[in-house]
């Protein structure tokens, strides 16, 4: 049987017909189809290739060391960071702030006083930012645990002359670290306040981290302005774990605690500043930001001299790619987030300001640890318009897109009209740093950190090309 040559003919070229269009709607999409991909690499190669983001928080942890508001160690910080900025070419320039001036003191004990074989037996402590100063000769008192503020209400009549100690673990089974924290650290914030409204004559937090170790992890207390200020400090996980079966066997146990912490009147700072100019739509601002203060403990790498180091390697690895967005692409180092968050507020109110228009902000304040997804707020609809982005995502070893955003210090320009975004790492292990002694430039892992920049360098540009 013979077949016609025409019909042949059909069937061929309707099969390379269903093949063509197969390809195009099943198989990889053509480079136009994926604008930024080569961007995204060319970030992505350069950035593993050099790890710059490590280079600067060296230098930055090393030449300026810790950074609490008010101390010479930030001031340091601030010429140091702007010096960086200036050196990648950036139009850069300083803005005040008005930040608090607490000093830690050198003096931080607590001795056990009375209970069978352990007189003398000294607990691991450090004040809380705030805090005034213990008599000379320190507080004799003894301790009182609690667990919550409920428990404290309820048995308030005994808490009188006291040692307040507030013992209440980190939730170890909850994956969001961040959550367990702030459940835990309300007792850092509050829990002098609450105590001295009962007459307590002090405070012991027990520290806000799921570790047992020896390591007091600082932070700030909130005195209520119409309740006596009582001395604040924070036990380690390990002290007071050994307090509180102590405190089974002896129930009268006294305590020796002394703080000698200062409160001087402000200073004069600045939030650093530098960006990259657009070339379309310059009054227009895409804000990457990070806060340069930090805790004195240690020398606050992860909290957050990495965000500081993810920021100007950002605008770096943008520079370094030759091109220029069409919007304004600028990197804010806030001043005295650790201290109340004056620096956001005082940039929000500036009169540059009024001549701009933030479009988004974001911000990486969660330590330099391996990025997981990438946050954007603004609503389901945004969310949706960034989403034909996500696929530049994966190859940066990112997940994916989900709603959320925000941070302390681009809070005041959100409430402005920006649009909070960035990107989110893996937490499970910061608080077992965060505001102590351990958070050092050896616990941040220069890849990861190089991640988070990179992130941060796409995605702010195509924010700053594309709009919002």
């Amino acid at each position: 049987m013979s077949r016609r040559p025409d019909r042949i003919h059909f069937s061929r070229a309707a099969a390379a017909a269903c093949l063509a269009f197969w390809a195009a709607s099943c198989g990889p999409k053509a480079p136009e189809e994926r604008p930024y991909a080569a961007l995204a690499e060319e970030l992505r190669a350069e950035g593993l290739r050099s790890e710059g983001a490590f280079a600067v928080l060296a230098r930055l942890t090393s030449e300026a060391g810790p950074r609490l508001a008010g101390s010479p160690g930030v001031e340091k910080a601030v010429a140091l960071m702007r010096g960086e900025m200036e050196r990648l070419g950036l139009e850069t320039w300083l803005e005040p702030v008005t930040v608090q001036h607490w000093v830690r003191g050198d003096s931080a004990r607590a001795e056990i006083l009375t209970a069978d074989g352990l007189a003398g037996r000294p607990l691991a402590v450090a004040a809380l930012g705030w805090s005034v100063a213990s008599p000379a000769d320190g507080i004799e008192a003894r301790v009182f645990e609690v667990s919550s503020f409920e428990e404290l209400e309820a048995r308030k009549a005994e808490v009188a002359g006291r040692i307040a100690f507030f013992n209440r673990p980190m939730d170890r089974t909850s994956l969001d670290t961040f959550r367990s924290y702030g459940e835990a650290a309300q007792f850092r914030a509050r829990g002098a306040s609450e105590a001295a409204r009962s007459g307590a004559a002090a405070v012991l937090v027990r520290s806000a981290t799921q570790r047992i170790d020896d390591h007091p992890h600082t932070g700030m207390v909130a005195y209520e302005p119409d309740i006596p200020k009582i001395p604040a400090a924070a036990v380690s996980t390990a002290g007071a774990e050994f307090l509180s079966a102590a405190l089974k066997k002896d129930p009268e146990l006294k305590l020796r605690l002394s703080l000698n912490p200062r409160t001087l009147p402000d200073v004069p700072s600045a939030n650093v500043v530098g960006q990259i100019r657009g070339t379309e739509k310059p009054e227009e601002i895409v804000l990457i930001g990070a806060h340069l203060d930090s805790w004195d403990l240690g020398t606050g790498a992860h909290d957050d001299g990495a965000g500081c180091a993810q920021v100007v390697e950002a605008l770096r690895l943008i520079l370094e790619s030759g091109r220029r967005p069409k919007r304004t692409i600028r990197g804010v180092l806030f001043m005295n987030e650790e201290f109340g968050a004056s620096g956001g507020r005082d940039y929000a109110k500036n009169g540059r300001r009024a001549a701009e228009r933030h479009i988004a902000a974001m911000e990486s304040d969660r330590g330099g640890f391996l990025p997981l997804v990438f946050a954007v707020g603004g609503g389901p609809k945004t969310l949706a318009r960034f989403g034909r982005w996500e696929y530049l995502l994966a190859p940066l070893g990112l997940l994916g897109m989900r709603p959320g955003g925000g941070g302390a210090d681009i809070g005041p320009i959100v409430e402005k009209g920006a649009i909070p975004m960035g990107f989110v790492p893996d937490a499970q292990s910061y608080f077992d740093l965060h505001h102590s002694a351990l958070d050092v430039l050896e616990s941040v892992h220069p890849r990861h950190l190089e991640l988070g920049a990179i992130v941060l360098a796409v995605m702010a540009f195509i924010v700053a090309e594309e709009g919002i």
